[in-house]
């Protein structure tokens, strides 16, 4: 058997500190917990309450802006996933991500902003990070965001310990 690292301590020694679970801009919850599967709403890509870049990928936000969108959005959603599910430790893997980019109408590149969440779940956990995916171009996204990521994830019951 491999040994476990905590998916919070491999994120803390890149760098990267889980953050309170941003607060909802309307009537819905940051996350919820049904059996051993935790589902995300859509989180942003906010870092001390701000977005990191505003407006639409191919028009007012480069691709490499994108891809750190995705990453503070899927940040953000490991922060939800961890409150309702008593830490980052439960995940036995990320079954699907959703990625919501809103696009000029000619920018085509939505799986390559995709892939800084991606990035993101494979640094925090290994092969159990590998998941499902949907990179999608919309119109416009809340606050005039550029990025939008969803998790579903499957947690490991309170007696078992995840493979690696």
């Amino acid at each position: 058997m491999v040994e476990q690292i905590d998916p919070a301590s491999r994120l803390a020694a890149a760098g990267v500190d889980l953050p309170v679970p941003p607060e909802p801009l309307a009537n819905y919850v940051p996350a919820t917990r049904s059996g051993l599967v935790v589902h995300t709403s859509g989180q942003l890509p906010l870092r001390a309450g701000h977005l990191l870049h505003r407006g639409k990928l191919g028009r007012d936000v480069t691709v490499e802006e994108g891809r750190e969108c995705s990453r503070q959005a899927a940040i953000n959603a490991l922060a939800a996933v961890a409150a309702v599910a008593g830490g980052l430790g439960r995940v036995a893997s990320v079954v699907r991500m959703v990625v919501y980019v809103a696009s000029d109408p000619s920018f085509t590149a939505q799986p390559k902003v995709a892939d800084g969440a991606s990035e993101l779940l494979d640094l925090a956990f290994g092969s159990r990070g590998r998941h499902a995916r949907s990179a999608v171009g919309v119109a416009v996204l809340p606050l005039d965001a550029p990025v939008e990521v969803e998790l579903v994830v499957e947690l490991v019951p309170r007696h078992a310990a995840p493979d690696e």
